[in-house]
């Protein structure tokens, strides 16, 4: 008996937590199982090949918003190649109305509704013949022609699944998502939470356990996948505490957190964390009280920008942000004002998503009575409401995906956040970049980084807002761009000085030892050859350091800025800059 766990992620650097927790629940059959994982990405007819040439018994599929119609299309032809295969389906996206997901899907044969590992195990024990299908908890199945539904068992305790990651092996280059509970005290609308009660938490022991496992391995980063890590203060004091105690100067923990409950106390607390140790994804969703109360979120709004900025005023949490378009009671005008609200707290990651209409979610269930109307097919993304209309929700897809390509990836947010002063807004910026880009047909084609810069300036340069300040918006361009990258071709927009003049005072800098070693004494021992390599001078016709000091432009001289590409902010990932003015 071959029975298959099959994941399919949304990305090649997602892994499955969800197969790997079933795997090890059942792994006194462990010969009997194996794991696969593919992505979306994949072509169907690759991962039909790959399973196919496996052969199993049982294919058991994962199913999410993102995956599940790839699933369904690799079902029907699994069906016709590997007729005698049993199919499963399990996850979210099929453990509400489970019998009218068979009926209309007829490639599969059983799903495990709700949280599966004991179910699964039932379900390894009916294949090899040690119980009756009737006795497999969660089960909703077909026999002689029938659907039949099973009574649901109590769920595993957290502390009853077994440590998945024993081998990093696979994960190079991976996310690695972790657990500590389950459930939500929230009630959020728009959150398969709100059908949920109750939250039930791994040991404190075991969790010690499972985090010295990725200090030891010098994991990159770890992903709590808890829907609101910091639910219950003492626990997530306690794994705070014992992941700064025991920090490797190298991992770092993502956690989703509510900002409301953190008191100045727990805040103050963190401020001894690393930099970069803790990332921090808040979801803000809205400002809009009246949305807020409809989707039973706490409204105040002013309270949770105040915690929100002693946080991210202490210099060492990543802060992502997050909104949500399409809720209920929030129009054009007013997810405007939601969008300037987030945007002034200068998140490092500003997320601008769409409701999606979750099955299960009260959202879904009340989507008559707020008149949303959303796509049928999954991920079942909001079309319109009554407060936002279709054509509203299309400018805001080209406003998000300028968000994501330049707010998101940081490469402009020097000048980007100063040209955006000129515009009433920063939404407005937003709204009139991206109509920009749909009247030259941007929205249509990849672009490289050096064409994102050139967009930008000659947008700029093109807008009344900003034309008389292209040249200070050039200087900062110039700045973003080396922040990011030791350049060694520039635009013709782009003001480098490549005299020989300038390029010998540069090999005479780094011939001097002695300002070297006052300026960068980490690379003291590299030949002068090298450290040209490792840095980058230029000149800047403003104090660059002051005005990211202070925001003032001090423009009585022309500034030499050295750029250390041996030194990142951890937090930004931007490179060191330096004045180097006095001595070259």
């Amino acid at each position: 008996m071959k029975i298959l766990l099959a994941a399919i992620n949304a990305k090649y650097i997602h892994s499955s937590l969800a197969v790997r927790s079933l795997n090890v629940f059942a792994s006194k059959y462990k010969e009997h199982i194996d794991v696969c994982e593919y992505t979306i990405n994949n072509d169907e007819d690759f991962i039909l090949r790959e399973i196919y040439g496996k052969r199993p018994d049982v294919i058991c599929f994962s199913c999410y918003i993102w995956n599940i119609n790839i699933i369904k299309n690799l079902a029907d032809s699994l069906k016709k190649v590997l007729p005698n295969s049993v199919i499963v389906c399990g996850g979210p996206e099929v453990s509400y109305d489970c019998r009218k997901f068979l009926e209309e899907n007829s490639a599969f044969d059983i799903v495990l509704y709700g949280e599966g590992e004991k179910p699964f195990l039932y379900l390894t024990d009916y294949f090899l013949g040690k119980r009756n299908i009737e006795d497999v908890s969660n089960a909703v199945y077909r026999k002689n022609g029938e659907i039949f539904e099973n009574s649901q068992c109590e769920a595993a305790s957290l502390d009853e699944i077994p440590f998945v990651y024993n081998d990093l092996s696979d994960f190079e280059n991976k996310i690695i998502y972790y657990e500590t509970q389950r459930g939500c005290p929230y009630s959020c609308q728009f959150c398969l939470s709100s059908v949920e009660k109750g939250v039930r938490f791994l040991s404190l022991e075991r969790v010690f356990s499972d985090l010295d496992f990725f200090l030891k391995n010098n994991v990159k980063q770890v992903k709590f996948v808890d829907r609101t890590f910091n639910c219950n203060i003492k626990y997530a004091m306690a794994i705070w505490k014992y992941i700064m105690d025991n920090d490797n100067g190298i991992t770092n923990f993502h956690m989703e957190i509510e900002a409301h409950i953190m008191t100045d106390e727990i805040i103050d607390f963190i401020k001894n964390a690393r930099e970069g140790l803790f990332q921090f994804e808040i979801g803000v969703q809205s400002t809009n009280p009246l949305t807020l109360e409809a989707v039973r979120r706490n409204p105040d709004f002013e309270s949770l920008k105040e915690k929100i900025i002693k946080i991210k005023n202490m210099g060492n949490i990543h802060v992502h942000l997050d909104l949500i378009a399409g809720l209920p009671y929030e129009g054009y005008e007013s997810f405007a004002k939601s969008f300037d609200d987030v945007y002034g707290l200068r998140p490092q990651q500003l997320q601008l998503g769409f409701l999606k209409l979750l099955k299960g979610s009260g959202l879904r269930r009340d989507s008559e009575i707020y008149g949303i109307c959303y796509n049928s097919r999954s991920p079942y993304e909001v079309l319109y409401t009554k407060w936002l209309t279709f054509e509203d929700v299309l400018k805001l897809k080209n406003i998000e995906e300028l968000v994501e390509t330049y707010y998101n990836s940081g490469k402009t947010e020097t000048a980007e956040r100063y040209a955006v002063g000129f515009f009433k807004s920063p939404f407005e910026f937003y709204e009139v970049f991206s109509k920009y880009w749909e009247e030259k047909g941007y929205f249509k084609v990849n672009h490289t980084k050096a064409k994102l810069y050139d967009i930008f300036y000659d947008f700029c340069y093109l807008r009344e807002e900003t034309k008389e300040h292209i040249g200070i918006i050039g200087e900062l361009l110039k700045c973003d761009m080396l922040m990011w990258d030791n350049l060694k071709n520039f635009q013709s927009w782009v003001d480098i000085d490549l005299s020989e003049e300038f390029k010998q005072k540069k090999r005479d800098f780094y011939n001097n030892k002695e300002l070297v070693e006052k300026y960068i004494s980490h690379i003291l021992d590299f030949s002068p050859a090298q450290l040209s390599r490792m840095c980058f001078i230029e000149k800047f016709d403003f104090d660059l350091v002051k005005y990211f000091k202070w925001g003032e432009f001090s423009c009585d001289k022309t500034h030499i800025v050295l750029f250390d590409y041996q030194k990142r902010d951890i937090i930004s990932n931007k490179v060191r800059i330096i004045d180097i003015t006095e001595d070259f």
